[in-house]
């Protein structure tokens, strides 16, 4: 009985260990945005794949804004002169566009590598 309770808790320690480095490989990567003038700045912004994303955005408009990406599938508003975070899922490669759907002319492209 004792060598099944050892074995038990050796596969129960290893299971742990593998529990905290996926805990630990998927910790969310940070990117940051800015809205200055209704544009994106800088209009292209790069994470990495396969990781969470912190996409943090910074409305130092007036205005609110509302951040959209079909893309992404992700839209906040954002009021004038705050920000926020968006969390996103873990990426594969790729380019994915985001705009203000308040003021459509303003564009930004998500690189991730």
């Amino acid at each position: 009985m004792n060598g099944y309770i050892a074995k038990f808790g050796f596969a129960f320690a290893i299971l742990a260990a593998i529990t905290v480095v996926q805990a630990v490989a998927q910790q969310p990567a940070s990117v940051s945005v800015s809205v200055k003038n209704h544009r994106f700045q800088p209009a292209q912004i790069q994470a990495p794949a396969k990781v969470p994303i912190d996409l943090r955005v910074k409305n130092l408009d007036s205005s609110a804004m509302e951040f959209e990406s079909d893309s992404l599938h992700a839209e906040k508003v954002i009021s004038g002169n705050s920000e926020a975070v968006i969390r996103l899922k873990p990426l594969e490669p790729g380019r994915y566009e985001f705009y203000d759907d308040y003021h459509q002319e303003s564009t930004g492209v998500l690189v991730v590598r």
